[in-house]
C-alpha cells in the first residue's frame, strides 16, 4: 500500500503530457530524465534513511521540526500544507478534462465541470475519512488500473517502432539549454515521491516499509518514464507527437483503434483519482503531526472512530471547494488565478526537499554516538546532491514564484505567535 502510495502520488495527471512535450528535444530528453531521476533517487534515499531513523507522523514535517526546531517544522508545515490542498485542485481539474472523453457537454459546461470536479473531491474525502486502510485499498486498486494502460502502451510499442523517428537532436538546439529545458519539465514528475513517509503512524514497521516502498516506488516510477518515452518517440515522428493533446491515447489508437483510444482515457481518470486520493491522505496528516506538537491549532488533530484527522481533511477539502469555484467560475480571469496558484504551490512543494536533505545530516550529528564517521559517507553524499537538485528545482520555478513563495510563507508567521501565545497561556 505505501509503494502504491508513492508511485500513486507520482504518476498523476503530468505522465499523461510529457512525452508531447518532450518530442520536440528529442533523444536529448532522456539524458534529462536520467539526470532528474538521479536527484530524485538521491532525495528518495533520504527520506529512506529519515524514515528508517525517525518513522514518525507527517514525513518531511516531522524531520524538519527534529532537525532544525519549532519554527522551521512550523513554517515548512504551513507552506507544505497549503501546496497539499491547491495541488488537489489542479488534479480534480485534470480528472475533470479526462472525462471528457466520455461526456464531452463537460467540455462546454463550466458548471457541470465546477460540480463534478467538486464531487470528486468529496469522494476522495468520504474514502480517506474511513481511515488509512480505505485509502490504501483505493490507492492499490487505481495504482494498478493506471498502470495496466501505460505500460500496455509503452511495451507493446516497442513492437511497432519506427527508429527512423529516434532522433537525437530533431531541431538542432543548443545542448546545454536544452538539456536545462528537459530537466524542467520531467522534474515535476518526481513530485511525491516523500508521499509514504507522510501517515507513518499508521503504517505497520514502519522503520522498514517506508524507506522499501520510497526506493522502489521513485525506481518504478523512473522506469515507466523513461521506457515510455522511448516507446511514443519510436511510435511517431517528433512533429506529430509534440501537436498531441493526448499522446498515449493518440498512440492506443494507431495500434488498436478507437477502442484503444478509450482505454488510455479511462486510464488517464484513474490516474488523477488515484493521485487524488493520496495527496487528500497527505493534507489531513501533515498539519495532524504539527498539532499534535503545539505548532498548529489542536483542533488539526482532532480525530474520528477511524483515527482520521478529520478536522484537517474537511477544512482541506473546502478550501480544495473554493479554489475550484474560484476557476470555474472567474472565466479568463479566474483560469489565470487558479494557474497562478498551482504554480505557487508546486515550487512551495520544492521547499521541504530541501530542508529535508540538510535535516538528515542535523539528526546524525545531533545523534553523535549512534553514528561512526563513516556512517556518514552515504547519507552525506545523496543529501548532497538532493540538496542541490532542489536548489536547481527552486532556480527554475523563476524569481516571480519563489518571491510569492516567500510572501505565503511569511503569511504564516502571525499564527506561529498566535500559537506561541496559546502554548504560554496553557503553561
Amino acid at each position: 500500500m505505501c509503494t502504491a502510495l508513492v508511485v500513486g502520488n507520482m504518476i498523476g495527471s503530468g505522465v499523461f503530457l510529457l512525452p508531447a512535450s518532450l518530442a520536440p528535444f528529442g533523444g536529448i530528453s532522456l539524458l534529462g530524465w536520467l539526470i532528474t531521476a538521479g536527484g530524485a533517487i538521491c532525495l528518495a534515499l533520504v527520506f529512506a534513511r529519515l524514515s528508517a531513523i525517525l518513522p514518525r507522523e507527517g514525513g518531511p514535517y516531522a524531520y524538519i521540526h527534529a532537525g532544525f526546531g519549532d519554527f522551521a517544522g512550523f513554517w515548512i508545515a504551513w507552506g507544505y500544507w497549503i501546496a497539499l490542498w491547491a495541488g488537489n485542485a489542479a488534479l480534480a481539474v485534470a480528472a475533470t478534462s479526462y472525462m471528457q472523453v466520455f461526456f464531452p457537454v463537460l467540455g462546454h459546461n463550466d458548471l457541470l465541470a465546477g460540480v463534478f470536479a467538486i464531487s470528486l473531491i468529496w469522494i476522495v474525502t468520504w474514502i480517506n475519512s474511513r481511515g488509512a486502510r480505505s485509502s490504501g485499498v483505493v490507492a492499490v486498486v487505481t495504482t494498478l488500473l493506471k498502470l495496466l494502460p501505460l505500460a500496455a502502451v509503452t511495451f507493446i510499442g516497442f513492437f511497432h517502432l519506427n527508429t527512423d523517428n529516434l532522433v537525437f537532436n530533431p531541431h538542432q538546439k543548443p545542448l546545454l539549454s536544452s538539456l536545462s529545458a528537459t530537466m524542467a519539465l520531467t522534474l515535476w514528475a518526481f513530485l511525491g515521491l516523500e508521499s509514504a513517509s507522510v501517515p507513518a503512524g499508521d503504517v505497520d514497521r514502519p522503520e522498514k516499509t517506508i524507506p522499501r516502498a520510497t526506493v522502489i516506488g521513485t525506481l518504478l516510477a523512473t522506469v515507466l518514464y523513461i521506457l515510455s518515452t522511448i516507446s511514443l518517440m519510436g511510435l511517431m515522428p517528433s512533429d506529430v507527437l509534440a501537436a498531441s493533446q493526448a499522446p498515449f491515447a493518440d498512440a492506443a489508437r494507431l495500434m488498436w483503434g478507437d477502442w484503444g483510444y478509450w482505454l488510455v482515457g479511462f486510464g488517464a481518470v484513474v490516474s488523477c483519482f488515484g493521485a487524488l486520493n493520496g495527496w487528500s491522505l497527505m493534507q489531513a496528516h501533515v498539519p495532524a503531526a504539527a498539532a499534535k506538537d503545539g505548532l498548529f491549532p489542536r483542533r488539526f488533530n482532532q480525530r474520528n472512530a477511524a483515527g482520521v484527522p478529520i478536522f484537517g481533511l474537511l477544512l482541506s477539502s473546502a478550501l480544495v471547494t473554493i479554489l475550484m469555484a474560484m476557476k470555474y467560475a472567474g472565466g479568463d480571469s479566474g483560469v489565470k488565478i487558479f494557474e497562478f496558484i498551482i504554480l505557487l504551490a508546486t515550487a512551495t512543494t520544492l521547499l521541504p526537499y530541501a530542508f529535508c536533505s540538510m535535516a538528515l545530516i542535523a539528526i546524525m550529528l545531533m545523534r553523535g554516538k549512534a553514528f561512526s564517521p563513516r556512517d556518514y559517507v552515504a547519507p552525506g553524499f545523496f543529501a548532497g546532491i538532493g540538496f542541490l537538485y532542489s536548489l536547481w528545482a527552486l532556480y527554475g520555478s523563476g524569481a516571480e514564484i519563489v518571491m510569492w513563495g516567500m510572501l505565503l510563507l511569511l503569511l504564516g508567521l502571525p499564527i506561529y505567535v498566535w500559537q506561541l501565545k496559546e502554548r504560554h497561556a496553557a503553561d
